[in-house]
């Protein structure tokens, strides 16, 4: 997410330092611009939510604490910020691009691994969209973010036994769906 260490200029920034913002900004832009794209409930929204997200950062980076890494507690805050904007009363959240996976970090679980070859085909997004926002923040954070459980649990501040029965139940709700659209064949792996 950011080339060079942020401490510093989050330090300059809380002391009201512009240059330091620009820098930070520049550093987590395209991280945050893509972890919104996947949970914001319209593309359209995205744009106002980087602003929040941004208004937010700024408003609790006393609350950051310079010991632990940046990136979990800033994909918190964009996370967090995202559910205020649907609970401002916007539509369901969707998932507008392809999940992307890192299959050097799988896990070697067959439904994952099917899951993750999957993400490709478009026949998965329609069927993405009707999970529900607890459920499509595990799968985004498990597959495009390549969070581990454990991380999920943190970020999302529940217990690791919630991340998990969301994971297994979001999915045997995508299992379900494709095997009613009949994209998913007998033997083919992803069977949990």
């Amino acid at each position: 997410m950011m080339d060079l260490d942020l401490n510093p200029w989050l330090i300059r920034m809380s002391q009201g330092d512009e240059h330091a913002f620009q820098v930070v900004y520049e550093s987590t832009r395209v991280h945050a611009y893509r972890l919104i794209g996947y949970l914001a409930p319209d593309k359209q929204d995205i744009g106002d939510i980087m602003s929040e997200v941004y208004f937010e950062l700024y408003r609790s980076l006393h609350k950051y604490d310079s010991e632990q890494n940046f990136a979990p507690w800033f994909n918190g805050l964009i996370v967090r910020q995202v559910r205020s904007w649907k609970r401002k009363g916007w539509r369901l959240y969707r998932i507008a691009e392809k999940l992307r996976s890192n299959t050097s970090k799988s896990s070697g679980n067959a439904a994952e691994l099917r899951l993750m070859a999957l993400s490709d085909r478009l026949d998965l997004l329609p069927i993405l969209q009707t999970l529900s926002l607890k459920f499509k923040e595990v799968v985004v954070l498990r597959y495009y973010q390549d969070c581990s459980l454990e991380e999920i649990a943190e970020l999302l501040k529940i217990p690791l036994g919630t991340v998990k029965s969301r994971h297994h139940h979001a999915l045997k709700h995508l299992r379900r769906r494709l095997d009613q659209k009949g994209l998913r064949k007998e033997g083919d792996g992803f069977v949990y």
